[in-house]
């Protein structure tokens, strides 16, 4: 099963985006997911996560105070809420799950987001 992001596009700085990560038949409430997200010519890296037991939220320092991750268990999504963003953020968002051992998979095709200074 593969998770989807969407909700990508092209900001200015300082402008706002909200991601979706959704899975069709797959109950996201049982999994922790992380966002990631990949620059052109480097590595991919991990952004935010979400705990499955306790909702505990996790972002990297980078993002810290300007991205918000959470769920809707309701809709089986969950959100990445990313705010004041810079053209450091510009790069392809990516959502997967964790399974118990902290192993992600599920990986999808990701959503482009571009901020132009």
């Amino acid at each position: 099963v593969q998770l989807q992001a969407s909700g990508g596009g092209l900001v200015q700085a300082g402008g706002s985006l909200r991601l979706s990560c959704s899975a069709s038949g797959l109950p996201l409430n049982n999994y922790a997911v992380g966002w990631f997200r990949q620059a052109p010519g480097k590595e991919r890296e991990g952004v935010s996560c979400i705990s499955s037991s306790d909702g505990s939220t996790h972002y990297a320092d980078s993002v810290k105070g300007r991205f918000t991750i959470s769920r809707d268990n309701h809709k089986n999504t969950v959100y990445l809420q990313m705010d004041l963003l810079e053209p450091g953020d510009t790069g392809v968002y990516y959502c997967a799950g964790a399974d118990a051992a902290g192993s992600y998979s599920g990986w999808g095709q990701g959503t482009q987001v571009t901020v132009s200074s």
